[in-house]
């Protein structure tokens, strides 16, 4: 798949763009804070239908201004395809693939399949389990669309349960038993997909940490769910007079967690900030590989925003030895430091255009 062309209108600090992007690498050049990663946030919000930095969508419309518009003209497959998202304050996000407008939103997810490595994946190591239970869902949402609709319907009964078990009444059983149900019914489901995923990703992962650290540390990676422990309806009616008094659902999926280690210790705890590094950008390069293999039998899109900050040079190289190899299809790259960018188009044996980013505008 290749972006060919991205037109922005009032998107975060971009007041007007129109972009004509290379098949291959396209660098952006700019101090911290000019608008780079408002680029990338454009492409992944037409591929995921969100930002990735907010999730109030009106919150991406330019300061001052009462809408916003992102359009991208894809090479999918050998055939064209323009997806544009657009919104006014105070109004809902309009989808359209080909002008025609989306009846539901699920029905756009995995089309255009994307990974991203920003700054914020720090959070994945840092922030709690729900951060970590992104990185699983962000990418079979891409290639399995009813994993996504068990996910929202898991979600919705499971805001149901939880406001039955908050409310100040006495919850009726036989109703609470429903969202149980349906918790247990797509709860499985989800779990048996993660597992799948993760037992095909650990390897993929591990591959890509021992080429970026040389082999010099040994990384973990495991899944712990409740479903492991029975059937999950059980485990959830079993401490209803407990999720009762506390007001909300204690076991199902929603507590997933992966359990991140560096030498067999927490790499929360024993990870150095390039170990952390090398650790998130090895799971973002396997999300990729994985994808690629069993997305929608297209390249998928890889945005590289800022991944070089405190890495040491060895690491940078290993870096991107990776990224230039030919597997990889249409990269976009961010850095505050050209000397980064060069290192990596001097390995590249294809197209690249480069673009300079400042105050939101943005000049090839």
């Amino acid at each position: 798949m290749i972006l060919k062309k991205l037109n922005i209108l009032n998107y975060r600090n971009i007041a007007e763009a129109e972009l004509v992007f290379s098949p291959k690498i396209n660098c952006f050049i700019g101090q911290n804070g000019e608008g780079k990663t408002n680029v990338l946030d454009a492409i992944y919000f037409l591929s995921l239908t969100k930002s990735l930095t907010s999730s109030i969508d009106s919150a991406n419309i330019r300061h001052g201004e009462e809408l916003m518009m992102v359009q991208g003209l894809y090479d999918l497959n050998c055939v064209e395809e323009e997806i544009s998202i657009g919104m006014k304050l105070h109004q809902k996000k309009h989808i359209k693939r080909n002008k025609k407008e989306y009846k539901r939103i699920a029905e756009h997810i995995g089309l255009l399949p994307l990974i991203i490595a920003s700054p914020n994946d720090a959070t994945l190591i840092s922030g709690g389990s729900e951060e970590r239970r992104k990185l699983m869902d962000i990418v079979i949402s891409q290639y399995d669309p009813e994993y996504m609709a068990a996910l929202m319907a898991y979600n919705k009964a499971l805001l149901q349960r939880n406001s039955m078990l908050k409310a100040e009444e006495e919850p009726d059983n036989e109703i609470l038993s429903v969202f149980e149900e349906i918790m247990a019914e797509n709860g499985e489901f989800i779990y048996k997909k993660r597992a799948e995923f993760i037992d095909e990703f650990i390897p993929v992962f591990q591959q890509f940490y021992n080429k970026i650290s040389k082999g010099n540390e040994t990384v973990g990676l495991t899944y712990a769910s409740h479903c492991q422990r029975g059937p999950l309806i059980e485990i959830i009616q079993k401490d209803r007079a407990k999720d009762r008094i506390m007001g909300y659902s204690l076991h199902g999926i929603h507590k997933d967690e992966l359990v991140m280690t560096l030498e067999g210790f927490p790499i929360k705890r024993e990870g150095s900030q390039g170990q952390n590094k090398t650790y998130m950008i090895s799971l973002k390069l396997a999300q990729f590989d994985f994808l690629k293999r069993t997305g929608s039998r297209t390249t998928p899109l890889l945005l590289l925003d800022d991944i070089f900050d405190k890495l040491d040079a060895t690491r940078v190289e290993q870096i991107v030895s990776i990224v230039a190899d030919d597997s990889f299809g249409q990269i976009f790259i961010t850095d505050t430091n050209r000397e980064n960018l060069d290192k990596i188009l001097a390995k590249c044996k294809g197209d690249y255009k480069i673009f300079n980013v400042e105050k939101g505008n943005i000049e090839e």
